[in-house]
Order: structure tokens, then C-alpha cells, then sequence
């Protein structure tokens, strides 16, 4: 879309304000949603991003400030949490979302056929509660995007997606009108991003936002921050000089020594406000390794497990030793849960075997928090089940402390698990974890809710543990940074890669192979009732397959030419409008395959 065109303002918030007791969250923070931008909301954990959604989406109130939506403009919020009824199943939420549209049943049954396919579900009968976590997720956001709204508002989308729906996510959005997204997936941010925005307690109005995306984010807030911290040195010298004349006192209380004193006492102000701002914490997390020589911690031979009737990976040969990192990818349901907890020895291969060297010390990490959390007990008994103090690396430590390297307050500690947030539970988990020591990590998901500084600070942990690692995420940039090899589950034996980036390429290289209900579905038999059609409308039906799969075809090479034009405008602005032209091309098609579909069904 032409940078020069001025693009209307849908949503806006001006002045906003929000406490939590006597705690500001933020204070005078304006933000506005424009026509054509991808906004990514970052910040640290507990600085309000949630709760500016909710006031955004008209779910909560500010304490002061004005949140306003443009007439007749369609709204879609995704919480991070994706909630259905016990009875509902993929169509039926579907359909409930479609409910309120001004929209003749034909066009509500095409798009919904359209989603189904699009977002790669392979029946509307499937029970939402038989789901997985991410495609709940996928549903979620597809029960949005099916009422083609105005804005798009998004908390934490990509948690509990696996890659590929990551993928599928970020093609939605860059079709999307105007979107609003709160992730700390710092490619994700990266790759479909038009504006970015901090909330942060060290920028003067409690949030700081650049045009562009993440890596541009960075420079930007690098500059900020730089010129921030000599406009502080500049302050500190005003006040130094200030408070000593004003020591020295001046002779006559004149209106021009008044004014200076006056002035002595704003520039004391401001250098407090600055100051107060600086003071930033991060999370201290470091995973205690036993060191052991140990050169085969454990080894894998053959393995292999079905579920359900369904092949998850066959022998799969695998060898953790100290220094091994592993990342392990794959789409939702193809067995990384699983084999985290064969290594571990919860659960037993089908076939091969395991070895695991004598006093194996594994530590693991949950991607289901609430098995390990009781949302009843309070954080002090989280930590720290008897007594006031932890034992961390041979010493101890009271409680108190240990809570605040994990950035909590002291008055936190005999609040229950229930009333914080997910990264604020995230780090309560690390905490006790760190409190064991290691011969191995097996992490599943362990980035879900953590805001950037601290996945940071993750990351230089896992890279400094001595130990072996195994690691299920969907945070491309940790699997890049940490793993020292990717193994791709693919119902196989699981293919080898140097890392993340080199599995992405090699799939890219494959041939599609897109979920069964993203393809065409085949023409009924010839006796059927495909009879019902005329002559005109037979011979579209027949050709129909064919031209979705050119369609979809033109799309991709619309969405590669996106991911290939980096920093050429003229080229990234020409590919994102054929794209879109793509994408409504494919759309159309779906939604006139369905129409004939229901003449069929008829």
C-alpha cells in the first residue's frame, strides 16, 4: 500500500491511564490503529499490555483517558486464553461468530467452508474440547477472522501454535485490515510488523513506538535510550550546580532568585522522574548443571510410539551427551510431548531402547503449567513448600530473595498462583526448577508468556548449562540461537538439521503437503447428485480443483516474493498488493466451490 496515502484512524486510545492498587501500570499513554497497519505490542511482563487490550476491545474501563472506535467499524478481539462451551464444536463456533453479521446464509455457509479450509480444519464436527492447544488457538483466531473484521486485536496468539501455524498466522495477519498484536515471537514481530510499540516505565509516557518492524524497533529504541541517558547526565549536572548555589543561598529573595529557585526545584523533579524510570530489573536465571563426565547421559536407539492408531516417529536413534542441544520441531500432535516424556521415562516406547546413564538426574519443564502450579497455594509455598528459605547450590537463600531474582515484589508472596499472569507463572516455574540440579533439561514450550528481556536472559542460561538440553518451542529465534541440532518429527525417524533455519528451507523445498482439508475436496462419484447441476456449472465443478490449485500457487509465490524483497519498498509494496490479490482470487474460489457444494448437497 502507497506510504503517502493517509490512512483513516479506526481505533485510538488518548491519555490512558490504569493502576492495580496503589501499582500504575501506565499513565498517559496514547496509542492509535490505522487502516493498513500491523501493530506489535511488546513490553515486560506486568506493564499492562493485557489490560490495554481489554480497554481497547471496550472491555474494561481506563481510570482516565478516552478510548474511541470509528462508526461502523467491526472489532475482533482473541484473548490469550481460548475458552469454548463443552458442546461446541469447530462449526458450531464457527457459525456463532458469523451470527451477528448482516449476511445472507449462502455467503455465511461460503465463508465458512473458506475458513475451514484456510485454516486447515478437517471437519466442523470435530468437539473444540478434543483439540489440541494450538489448534484451539487456530480456532480462536479463525472464529475471528471469519467476521472479516475492521481491527484484529491479539493477545499472545502464537502460544501453543506449532510452526507451521505460526506460519499460517502470519499470512492471515498480512491480509488483515488493521491489526493490533501483543507476542514476544521476535521473528514473528520481524516478519509481518508495520509499527511497533513498548509499554515500559522507563519512557516519560509510559510507552515509546516506531514505524517499521522489530529489528528497526531496536535501532530506534537504541538511539532513545542513548540520547535518554545523556539528557539524564546533562540533568544531573544542572542539579549538581543548582543545589550548590542554592547551599550557598542567595542574598536577596529577589523575583530573578525566587524564579531560579523555582527552576532548581523542576530540574530536581525531572532528574527524580528520569531516575525512577531507569530502574529496570530482569529476571536472574541460571540453571544449576551437576557436571558430570558422564559422555552418554541418554541414548536412544531405534524408538518408536503409536497413539490412537497414529504413527508419531519410527526408529528414531538419538544421543544426548553434555553440551548436546536439542531442538525439536514438528507440527501440533506429531509426538514432541511425547517423546520428551519417553526420555524422561514416563512413558514407554513402542519399539527400541533406551538407555540412561546410573543417578540420571533429569530436570523437565511442562508445557501444562497448571499440573505443576496450584492456582490455591501462594507463591511463597511455590517456591518454597516448607520453611522461608530455598537451597540453591549448596547454600541458602530466603525465600524473599529467591523471589525477587524472578522480579517479584515482596508483597506478591502470599498472593495465589490464580491471580498472576501467565509470565508471571512462567517464572515461578523456572524458579523452581533452577532450585534442582541437572545432569539434563527437557523443556516443552518454556518461552509461552515470557516477555523479551527475559527470554533473553533464558537463552544465555541454556547456552551456558553444561548439561544436555532437549527443547520444544516455537520461538524460531531461541531454536536458532540455542540448539546446537533440529530434529524435524514427521512420522518418520526424524531428520537431522544444523538448526531451525535449515529445516524451514528444506521444507520449503518439498512439495506441499498442506493438511487434508486445505485440499480441494473430490468431486462426488459420477452418479451422485452432481447430476443437480447444470451444463455451465458441471463443467466449472469439474475444473474447479485445478484452478484452486493454480490459485494457491500464485499465492505462495506472492508470499515468497515478500520474504525475498527485504528493505525494497517498491518491490515489498508491489508483492504485499499482489499477494492480497491472490488471496482474494483463492478466496473467491473457495467460496464458489462451496456454493456448488451446497447445490450438491441439496
Amino acid at each position: 500500500m502507497p506510504c503517502w496515502k493517509e490512512m483513516a484512524i479506526l481505533l485510538s486510545g488518548a491519555g490512558l491511564g490504569k493502576s492495580f492498587g496503589a501499582r500504575p501500570l501506565f499513565e498517559n499513554l496514547s496509542v492509535s490503529i490505522s487502516e493498513g497497519e500491523r501493530t506489535g505490542l511488546i513490553g515486560p511482563n506486568g506493564s499492562g499490555k493485557t489490560t490495554l487490550l481489554e480497554i481497547l476491545a471496550g472491555r474494561e474501563a481506563p481510570d482516565a483517558g478516552v478510548r474511541a472506535l470509528r462508526k461502523q467499524t467491526r472489532l475482533a478481539y482473541v484473548p490469550q486464553d481460548s475458552l469454548f462451551e463443552p458442546d461446541d464444536t469447530v462449526g458450531s463456533v464457527l457459525t456463532a461468530a458469523l451470527a451477528g453479521l448482516p449476511l445472507e446464509e449462502q455467503e455465511k455457509t461460503a465463508r465458512k467452508e473458506t475458513m475451514l479450509g484456510r485454516a486447515g480444519f478437517e471437519t466442523p464436527a470435530t468437539p473444540a474440547a478434543a483439540l489440541s492447544g494450538g489448534w484451539r488457538k487456530r480456532l480462536a483466531i479463525a472464529a475471528a477472522l471469519i467476521t472479516s473484521p475492521d481491527v484484529l486485536l491479539l493477545d499472545e496468539p502464537t502460544n501453543h501454535l506449532d510452526l507451521e501455524g505460526i506460519l499460517w498466522l502470519e499470512t492471515a495477519i498480512l491480509a488483515a485490515n488493521a491489526c493490533l498484536v501483543v507476542t514476544h515471537d521476535r521473528y514473528f514481530l520481524e516478519n509481518v510488523a508495520t509499527r511497533m510499540m513498548e509499554i515500559n516505565r522507563i519512557y516519560p509516557q509510559s510507552a515509546f513506538q516506531v514505524a517499521g518492524n522489530y529489528s528497526e524497533f531496536l535501532e530506534r529504541r537504541a538511539e532513545f535510550l542513548e540520547a535518554q541517558a545523556k539528557r539524564q547526565d546533562s540533568l544531573e549536572t544542572k542539579v549538581r550546580r543548582e543545589v550548590e548555589w542554592l547551599r550557598r543561598g542567595p542574598k536577596a529573595r529577589t523575583g530573578k532568585s525566587r524564579a531560579r529557585i523555582d527552576a532548581a526545584g523542576r530540574l530536581i523533579e525531572e532528574l527524580s522522574e528520569a531516575m525512577a524510570r531507569k530502574q529496570t530489573a530482569t529476571a536472574q536465571i541460571d540453571f544449576t548443571a551437576s557436571d558430570r563426565k558422564t559422555k552418554r547421559l541418554i541414548e536412544a536407539k531405534g524408538i518408536g510410539k503409536t497413539l490412537a492408531g497414529r504413527r508419531l516417529f519410527q526408529n528414531l536413534t538419538l544421543t544426548l551427551s553434555p553440551g548436546v542441544r536439542v531442538g525439536l520441531v514438528g507440527a501440533n500432535g506429531s509426538g514432541k510431548t511425547t517423546l520428551l516424556k519417553i526420555l524422561q521415562g514416563e512413558v514407554e516406547p513402542d519399539e527400541g531402547t533406551i538407555r540412561r546413564a546410573d543417578r540420571l538426574q533429569i530436570v523437565s519443564f511442562a508445557q501444562d503449567r497448571h499440573a505443576y502450579l496450584d492456582p490455591e497455594v501462594s507463591l511463597r509455598r511455590t517456591l518454597c513448600p516448607e520453611g522461608d528459605s530455598v537451597m540453591y547450590r549448596g547454600r541458602p537463600i530466603h525465600v524473599a530473595g529467591w523471589a525477587k531474582r524472578f522480579l517479584f515484589l515482596d508483597e506478591q508472596l502470599e498472593m495465589p498462583m490464580s491471580r498472576f499472569s501467565g509470565g508471571e507463572k512462567a517464572r515461578a516455574m523456572i524458579a523452581r526448577l533452577m532450585l534442582a540440579s541437572a545432569d539434563v533439561l527437557l523443556l516443552d514450550e518454556p518461552t509461552n508468556d515470557l516477555d523479551i528481556p527475559t527470554l533473553e536472559v533464558l537463552e544465555d542460561s541454556l547456552l551456558e548449562f553444561s548439561g544436555a538440553i532437549v527443547l520444544v518451542s516455537h520461538d524460531r529465534y531461541l531454536l536458532d540461537r540455542v540448539s546446537t541440532v533440529v530434529i524435524g518429527l514427521d512420522g518418520g525417524g526424524g531428520e537431522t538439521f544444523a538448526d531451525y533455519s535449515q529445516w524451514e528451507a528444506s521444507r520449503s523445498e518439498q512439495p506441499s503437503q498442506k493438511p487434508a482439508a486445505k485440499e480441494p475436496r473430490q468431486p462426488p462419484p459420477e452418479d451422485g447428485p452432481k447430476k443437480k447441476l447444470a451444463y455451465l456449472e458441471q463443467r466449472e465443478w469439474d475444473g474447479m480443483e485445478a484452478k484452486i490449485l493454480e490459485a494457491e500457487g500464485e499465492l505462495d509465490t506472492w508470499r515468497n516474493e515478500m520474504q525475498e524483497a527485504g528493505p525494497d519498498a517498491k518491490r515489498l509494496t508491489e508483492a504485499y498488493e499482489r499477494m492480497q490479490q491472490s488471496q482474494r482470487v483463492v478466496d473467491e474460489l473457495y467460496g464458489r466451490w462451496a456454493e456448488l457444494e451446497a447445490k450438491v448437497a441439496r
